[in-house]
């Protein structure tokens, strides 16, 4: 497939995050394309103050988003990654285990009343 036929993943992107945002000119993005295998690896970073929006409840927006260019690439024959940074300053955070949700730092308990034998 010719590179002119590719998708382009930056302003699909900032068309779909956009929206949720309250600074859209924070967000950042930055594509790189590694043609001897066809992989595109999509890196963004926003405000904090939208986190929550671009993230949505449990990740789904984001979810949904990855959904929507892996379904672009899959049409032009290539494989797209997306990493997501805490903000424009920050160091990556990437999550290889497929996930955006952070994990709990313990689990919850209920007190022994509640319980029923």
């Amino acid at each position: 497939m010719t590179e002119s036929a590719a998708p382009n993943y930056a302003a699909l992107i900032r068309f779909l995050l956009e929206p949720f945002m309250e600074a859209p000119q924070t967000l950042r993005l930055h594509a790189e394309f590694s043609p001897a295998n066809s992989r595109i690896w999509v890196r963004l970073a926003f405000a904090g103050e939208d986190r929550g929006r671009v993230y949505g409840r449990g990740g789904r927006n984001l979810h949904a988003i990855r959904a929507v260019l892996q379904a672009a690439a899959q049409a032009a024959g290539q494989q797209v990654y997306l990493d997501v940074y805490d903000d424009a300053k920050s160091t990556p955070k990437i999550d290889h285990r497929g996930s955006d949700r952070p994990r709990r730092s313990r689990r919850r308990s209920y007190p022994s009343s509640r319980r029923q034998s």
